[in-house]
């Protein structure tokens, strides 16, 4: 992150995210202050502890995709979670410190990935030697008794072998490699919290201790290499070291993005399924106040983990939540509802903007989309005006117009001698006029 400002991580937000400028902002000097601490020298570094965000705003004006796009921009480990999920201690469900579990699992990936890409051309050049091997084995290669000679005429032999294998000519030949098999544990763990997490901890261990079988598979040249460059780019890699870097990664970079808060605020007074909620709330507060969870790699502190929990708080508000909690999340960001003009920009401004999507969609046919001005703007107006007559979720509406919008065209490509479709604002007019007039129609199709 050191090489992204905040300023610049708004900019690349703002390529994928309309509007919504004070969330971008908070996210963005969270995502800096990450950097930042791991600059500050002495015991104050464990003093500074993250300024945790909540994102309050309906659905589909962007909390997720603020946070999916922050997954790609953040070098860091990061998962998203749904706090709805959870449920409290002796409830059915997932336990709270299963996310920290989760992270971890991310962090270790992650860095297996980077090690992979540092080892992968000594992996590739041991992998064609082991096809070599299968190709041209050497039957003599542990007779003490061999020659010079019979080894100088092996060794020019295979040099032919390998420039042919170079060159490509082996790609389809059929060869039969030997591969690893995982003993297969069968077993099913149950215990008070994190039982799922327990019996995956006792699988690995009792699987780390087996002997590993092996047999052999017929595959063509072309496929064992990708087998054979897995396996040797394993053998490579110092897997106590990744386990240590992820650690360390996870404590002090981590990020999770807790989606769906509101759902385990409940009002007071409130009986039947919200009983937990509380709950809930309570077994959050010792991970986001930060705490030591077991893991499989070993114990993961969460006290420098930043959280980033959003919700749309319909029934409720943040002032809703236990005291404590609401005290570990103090930056809270108020996101903005979309306007019609949001929509316009939406429809074309982003990246994967929808336009852009169903226009490649209809290119693998072969055929050519085009959006005039007064149809994006119609498009937009439909969809504002059916969110304020209806239920409003935000950009999410303008999947479900747009859907039916190109109903007809979807179904009917590819078609014969049609290489172009030309929508304007008739045609948006005419083909969704009649469902959005039409309250039952639009209730169920919009």
């Amino acid at each position: 992150m050191k090489q992204m400002t905040p300023r610049q991580i708004v900019k690349e937000l703002d390529r994928y995210i309309v509007g919504q400028k004070r969330a971008k902002k908070a996210v963005a000097i969270a995502l800096r202050n990450r950097w930042r601490r791991q600059q500050v020298v002495g015991k104050l570094r464990d003093e500074i502890m993250p300024n945790n965000i909540i994102m309050i705003g309906s659905t589909g004006v962007g909390k997720t995709e603020i946070a999916r796009r922050l997954a790609s921009l953040a070098s860091a480990p990061f998962i998203k979670v749904e706090a709805s999920k959870f449920t409290e201690v002796g409830y059915v469900g997932r336990d709270v410190e299963s996310m920290v579990r989760d992270l971890m699992d991310t962090a270790v990936t992650m860095v297996e990935r980077e090690k992979e890409e540092e080892v992968i051309e000594l992996a590739e050049l041991l992998a064609n030697e082991r096809i070599l091997d299968i190709l041209f084995p050497d039957d003599h290669k542990n007779d003490p008794k061999q020659s010079n000679e019979l080894k100088e005429r092996h060794e020019r032999t295979r040099d032919r072998i390998r420039k042919k294998m170079d060159k490509g000519e082996f790609e389809d030949k059929m060869i039969e490699v030997e591969i690893s098999n995982d003993p297969m544990i069968g077993m099913q763990i149950f215990g008070p919290m994190g039982m799922e997490d327990i019996g995956m901890n006792i699988k690995d261990m009792i699987s780390g201790h087996l002997p590993k079988s092996k047999r052999t598979k017929k595959m063509t040249v072309a496929e064992s290499r990708e087998v054979l460059i897995e396996s040797e780019a394993e053998k490579l890699i110092d897997h106590e070291e990744v386990i240590r870097i992820a650690r360390e990664r996870t404590e002090n970079n981590g990020i999770i993005f807790l989606d769906e808060i509101d759902k385990v605020v409940g009002k007071d007074g409130s009986v039947g399924p919200d009983v937990s909620r509380e709950g809930v709330q309570r077994d959050l507060l010792p991970i986001v106040e930060g705490s030591n969870v077991n893991t499989k790699y070993g114990i993961v502190s969460s006290d420098h983990i930043l959280f980033i929990a959003a919700g749309a708080f319909h029934a409720s508000t943040p002032s809703d939540m236990i005291p404590e909690l609401q005290g570990r999340f103090p930056i809270r960001v108020e996101m903005d509802k979309l306007t019609k003009e949001d929509f316009v920009k939406i429809l074309t401004h982003p990246r994967s903007a929808l336009i852009k999507q169903y226009t490649a969609l209809l290119g693998a046919e072969g055929v050519a989309l085009e959006f005039n001005d007064a149809a994006i703007k119609a498009v937009a107006e439909l969809a504002s005006d059916v969110n304020s007559k209806m239920e409003n979720i935000g950009a999410r509406r303008l999947h479900t117009i747009m859907t039916t919008l190109l109903e007809k065209p979807l179904f009917e490509q590819p078609k014969r001698g049609e290489k172009k479709i030309k929508i304007t604002a008739k045609v948006v007019k005419d083909s969704l006029d009649g469902i959005v007039e039409d309250p039952d129609l639009s209730r169920y199709i919009l």
